[in-house]
């Protein structure tokens, strides 16, 4: 049994309860107790957590993050990226199938639960198939793999090519109950390309990655959705076309919901211009319009949530020339600083609209626990210093890969504290 635990000095940011106030929370047994207990009502015995200073919030949740094990442990393992995930304040993650073999049967979702238990790091939730093998022409066996624990299905990073296949697939999985991701791009559009195509493409004599890719794949996946009434969530997107297209379909009461990587709200295809690989990122950097468009998308919820967009590659694969070099970024442990810094210390988001984007609305749109501080549910909670500014090294990450677009960048905004089920699992004190 953990021992309780309170968390004062703190101030509350829950946007599932609509708190955004000082207060304190009690946790028994791996789950919130009570909010602003009396002296009177406190155990015995407990712990205490001062958070003066801090926001006190429900641990972050990201949609999407590529752990690469089994198969490609060269680039991360279920146990560096859970340990990366809990320094960057998630507490729980959907892991894609972006491993060898892929995550198709039974097997290889009960593989990745194992191996997420063992490393006791963020809840690891898996993101089965949606095609056997990836190969984008016969569904998985989707029963079998909700049966076995997987929350959500998709082909990512890997774009679903066949319409037939995506339709066929949101008509089942409303039985099921569970969400589709796309990662929305024309794959015959997109081949080759390394960077946005535009202007700098043009200059630099780069093959561009068109904006039509993505805004013609969100256009069919949109409306597919609507077709069928099925819970279809796109990203992360990338463009203005994508956004206007999604604030059209939700104006008419579709129910579909999108995602954006926090890069892709500060940095543009500019940087390209040093021709360095860490700024090889998929979706592409945009031009600074495309930036713009994406903040104001998610200010007004037209995008409903900022995920992390993990692609770790190992630093020998990064290595390689601008055109050799994989799509690749590690971005877990700086998504909360990046999105701050680019929304909040702007003025565009405050702390809660930027917590609900980052676990209240992801945890609702996988479907899982997370995302409230509410009396009964699982003490998932992050301590954050809203005013810590601190200096991305990537030698200090938590993750094998060290690819990171904003190394040297100054952030604001530092994971303190990070528990799962009432348990410290970080504390930016303790040197790992």
């Amino acid at each position: 049994m953990n021992k309780p635990v309170l968390i004062s000095g703190g101030t509350l940011v829950d946007p599932s309860q609509n708190l955004n106030r000082p207060g304190r929370i009690l946790i028994l047994d791996g789950r919130v107790a009570s909010i602003d207990p009396a002296d009177g009502d406190l155990p015995a015995q407990y712990d205490t957590i001062e958070a003066g200073g801090c926001l006190v919030a429900p641990g972050l949740v990201d949609l999407g993050v590529e752990l690469r094990e089994p198969g490609f442990e060269e680039d991360e393992t279920i146990f560096s990226g859970s340990q990366a995930a809990l320094a960057g304040g998630y507490t729980s993650i959907l892991a894609t199938a972006s491993t060898y073999p892929v995550i198709d049967s039974h097997a290889a979702v009960e593989f990745v639960r194992q191996k997420a238990a063992q490393a006791s790091g963020a809840k690891i939730h898996v993101i089965g198939c949606l095609s056997k093998g990836q190969k984008g022409e016969q569904m998985a066996q989707l029963g079998l793999l909700s049966e076995a624990g997987a929350v959500a299905f998709s082909d990512a990073p890997r774009a679903i090519h066949s319409d037939a296949l995506l339709k066929r697939a949101l008509e089942y999985c409303r039985m099921l109950n569970r969400p589709i991701f796309d990662r929305p791009e024309i794959p015959e559009m997109a081949a080759g390309g390394v960077m946005h195509e535009g202007q700098v493409s043009l200059v630099l004599g780069l093959k561009g990655l068109p904006t039509e890719a993505e805004d013609l794949a969100v256009a069919r996946d949109v409306r597919l959705a609507e077709a069928t009434d099925g819970r279809l969530h796109v990203g992360p997107v990338s463009t203005m076309g994508a956004v206007d297209m999604l604030r059209r379909v939700k104006s008419r009461g579709v129910v579909v919901t999108a995602s954006v990587c926090p890069h892709n709200l500060m940095q543009s295809d500019r940087l390209m211009r040093t021709y360095e690989s860490r700024y090889k990122v998929h979706p592409p950097l945009r031009s600074p319009n495309h930036v713009a468009t994406l903040c104001q998308a998610v200010k007004d919820k037209t995008i409903d949530a900022i995920q992390s967009g993990h692609m770790p590659r190992s630093r020998e694969k990064m290595m390689n020339d601008l055109d050799e070099s994989p799509f690749g970024v590690s971005s877990l442990e700086t998504s909360f600083a990046t999105a701050a810094t680019a929304l909040v210390r702007s003025g565009i988001l405050d702390w809660v609209e930027l917590i609900d984007r980052m676990s209240t609305r992801p945890a609702e749109i996988a479907g899982i626990d997370g995302g409230t501080l509410t009396v009964g549910s699982p003490a998932d909670v992050v301590v954050i210093d809203p005013n810590a500014g601190w200096k991305v090294d990537p030698g200090k990450f938590q993750s094998t890969c060290i690819s990171t677009p904003f190394e040297g960048m100054e952030l604001i905004g530092r994971i303190q504290k990070t528990l799962v089920d009432g348990l410290v699992r970080y504390d930016a004190a303790i040197p790992v």
